[in-house]
């Protein structure tokens, strides 16, 4: 098996392979894309492409296309969550890093698969996307944390194709908002976890989902192909119909 974690994107990724034949020129393919990543859409780095926009050097007609990507993701989440996801900030700059982080985990994974790789896992900042098989042979094993004891799994999860991705403020503090009020907290909901059929898709719903509130897991349960687990402020859990379905008692 082999498994490296690095610091990149202001977070741990850890990528886990456990192909006989992956080397670790595999996994560097994935990390040298993350820092490709980080250089173009960073809000921190000031000579990163977002950054550049954001101070009006460069035109729409002058963006890259990975950054014209990104702005139709966007647009495109935010007319499938009436408006809960919204990547300019109250500043009027723009932040796409809520859709940034899901969307290149996604893409690292396709550089593995082209590498041939089948069986891996690529965590980024507790999301994760999975392929294949564990070391053990069976699905991969995703652990929930407790937001209110972070060592502490509530629920641990099986999967083997999709991604899994948790929003909440209980590690970053209030870094998501209601673009519908932008001024007020959240709240009521400290954490909400989603499971769907890649870790772009549950990532940009995940952040939405937690901008809703206590709504969330009702948006949630409505979308065809997700489930999520959502803690509220008492510490009260709430989840879809069928995320049951991805619980097992095997850590």
């Amino acid at each position: 098996m082999l498994q490296q974690s690095r610091m990149l994107m202001g977070m741990p990724i850890t990528v886990t392979i456990v192909d006989e034949k992956a080397t670790a020129a595999d996994s560097d393919a994935v990390f040298e894309y993350f820092t490709y990543v980080d250089e173009k859409f960073s809000t921190y780095k000031p000579t990163s492409e977002i950054s550049r926009i954001n101070k009006g050097e460069l035109a729409p007609a002058e963006y890259s296309e990975d950054m014209k990507t990104i702005f139709t993701l966007s647009e495109e989440t935010k007319q499938a969550t009436n408006g809960y996801f919204d990547i300019r900030a109250s500043d009027g700059s723009w932040d796409p890093s809520g859709l940034v982080k899901g969307w290149s985990i996604h893409n690292a994974a396709k550089i593995l698969a082209e590498r041939g790789c089948k069986n891996f896992c690529i965590e980024a900042g507790g999301d994760i996307q999975v392929a294949g098989t564990n070391a053990a042979g069976g699905p991969w094993r995703i652990g929930l944390r407790n937001p209110f004891q972070h060592q502490e799994i509530i629920k641990t999860v099986a999967v083997s194709t999709e991604g899994v991705a948790t929003s909440g403020t209980y590690l970053r503090g209030q870094h998501i908002y209601n673009p519908h009020q932008r001024s007020e907290q959240l709240t009521d909901v400290v954490s909400i976890s989603v499971i769907g059929p890649n870790i772009y898709e549950a990532d940009r719903f995940a952040t939405a989902a937690f901008a809703m509130g206590q709504q969330g897991i009702s948006f949630i349960e409505q979308v065809p192909g997700f489930e999520g687990y959502q803690i509220n402020h008492n510490g009260v859990a709430t989840m879809t119909s069928g995320f049951e379905n991805y619980v097992t008692n095997y850590a």
